[in-house]
């Protein structure tokens, strides 16, 4: 019998009286692409984490080739030959690749910028090791990463959401060289909440729920729709396709907006047109880094636009260019942000006071004062709705998970009944249970006659759910696509800007 590369044995991991992990087993076999799966809150990070050094555990042991170890940080993780790629980059983006491949690996420029091109060129991640890390895309600064973690000889690699901000092009890519990494004998971690990925790319699967280890199974043994019942315990929640519905008055209208930017790495905007009716989702499509963040604060009222452009940003037929966000939701406008931490939420503060923060238009203020009872009864429901996981309402925001949290933000925002909802990546980090649960109650909201705009990076989920669609790409936008008319292909070619899209 093969000897796994790395063991767990009964590790447990709490945070005062939540068990993050409780005794888990887990055993990664030399070559594997080894998948964790689990719902959000199931205990996957704090898993990696431990294997990693970020985090130590308080019970049970971990054992390397055969050996016990004490993985006390990630400097003995990566001597060990532990590497790995966060979700969101760690990469300077003022520094070259080679400068900042240095910050972990030794050696000369000269000899790091040979091993990088060598490492390039043997598993397909090509990148100019001279490029400042601001002028690459999404899909080379992954490969920046990898490539760092390969220069210090890894036996094991672990990736977390790999491909959340790429392409399908791109996707393709970088399985081939995972492929390539395993039959040399890399094992890999994989965690992901896309079930067809993990069937198609990884030999293994480990099920994690309420922080237990619930199974382990062969993933192409099993479809999608089985995995994630195994993951969630339960039956998933049932998606029906969106369904033509009468179309109503354009609710948001952006007529040539054109923004420039102070920040030296940001993606100004030239002249974005695009429409929003009641009972319709238009779906923003695009490769992270291509003006989202910028179209984002514009149509929120973060940012001001030019006086020159303030009629050219409408909502329900009125001019707003000038209003600032909280005059936009007054007109019934409500904003779900990308950063669900600092923008979304204050995490230091309670659930219930974080219902305050947008809703208080809604009787929780009377006369200047904040109505307790009212502001406790929406947030209990909004969390009993949304299925949050969380002791209740008088605990912090930040003590969530990241995908209970995003549940959280986006019920309040849903229980504002708003005319025009705006989401900039509605499901980023959740599960696909909750997931499937978020997109439902959206087409529902449609439904109603609802105007809705998604900004998303997960193609599946731009596929799921919109009506028409939009790409964009060095913040210009394409022309419209018909949802049910147009292949991921086509979409993935306007993102990487071979094609300027279709009516």
């Amino acid at each position: 019998m093969t000897q796994p590369l790395l063991s767990l044995h009964g590790v447990t991991k709490r945070y005062g009286q939540v068990h993050a992990n409780s005794g888990v087993d887990l055993d990664v076999l030399p070559g594997a692409i080894h998948a964790i799966l689990g719902e959000n809150g199931a205990g996957k990070s704090t898993l990696m984490k431990l294997i990693y050094g970020v985090e130590t555990p308080d019970e049970g042991t971990i054992a390397w080739q055969g050996q016990p170890v004490q993985i006390g940080s990630p400097a003995i993780a990566r001597r060990l030959g532990v590497g790995m790629v966060f979700q969101h980059f760690s990469l300077f983006e003022t520094l070259t690749v080679v400068e900042n491949v240095s910050l972990l690996v030794p050696g000369t420029k000269k000899k790091l910028t040979s091993r990088i091109v060598h490492l390039g060129k043997e598993f397909g991640l090509e990148v100019d090791p001279l490029a400042h890390v601001h002028a690459l895309s999404v899909g080379e600064r992954q490969r920046v990463e990898i490539i760092r973690c390969l220069m210090v000889d890894p036996k094991l690699l672990i990736l977390d959401e790999p491909t959340s901000v790429l392409p399908p092009q791109s996707v393709d890519l970088l399985f081939e060289t995972l492929r390539k990494l395993s039959t040399r004998g890399v094992s890999i971690l994989f965690i992901s909440h896309k079930l067809e990925e993990i069937r198609s790319i990884c030999t293994h699967a480990t099920i994690l729920r309420g922080g237990k280890v619930t199974g382990n199974v062969t993933p192409k043994d099993f479809d999608a729709q089985a995995l994630a019942t195994m993951m969630i315990g339960r039956d998933m929640p049932h998606l029906s396709p969106p369904e033509h519905t009468a179309r109503g008055d354009k609710q948001l209208e952006l007529s040539g907006v054109s923004v420039a930017t102070d920040d030296p790495f940001g993606v100004p905007l030239e002249g974005i047109s695009l429409h929003v009716r009641a009972g319709e989702i238009l779906g923003i499509a695009g490769v992270s880094g291509n003006g989202q963040a910028e179209l984002a604060a514009a149509i929120s009222g973060e940012t001001p636009l030019p006086k020159d452009m303030h009629g050219a940003l409408c909502m329900f037929g009125q001019e707003v260019g000038a209003l600032n966000p909280a005059a936009r939701r007054k007109l019934g406008f409500s904003f779900v942000p990308e950063d669900r931490l600092g923008q979304g939420a204050v995490p230091e503060l309670s659930l219930v006071k974080n219902v305050i923060l947008t809703a208080h238009r809604h009787g929780m203020v009377q006369r200047g004062m904040i109505r307790r009872g009212r502001a406790d009864t929406f947030t209990r429901d909004c969390i009993a709705e949304n299925d949050v996981r969380t002791p209740g309402p008088g605990a912090e925001a930040g003590s969530l998970s990241g995908g209970n949290l995003q549940k959280f933000i986006i019920g309040r925002e849903l229980m504002l009944k708003p005319r025009l909802l705006f989401l900039n990546q509605p499901t980023w980090g959740v599960d696909i249970g909750a997931a499937t649960a978020i997109r439902r109650r959206l087409i529902e909201l449609r439904n109603e006659g609802c105007a809705i705009l998604v900004i998303s990076e997960d193609m599946e989920e731009l596929f799921e759910l919109t009506d028409d669609m939009q790409v964009l790409s060095e913040g210009r936008i394409s022309a419209r696509f018909k949802t049910n008319e147009t292949a991921p292909e086509d979409i993935g070619r306007a993102m990487i800007g071979a094609s300027k899209g279709a009516v």
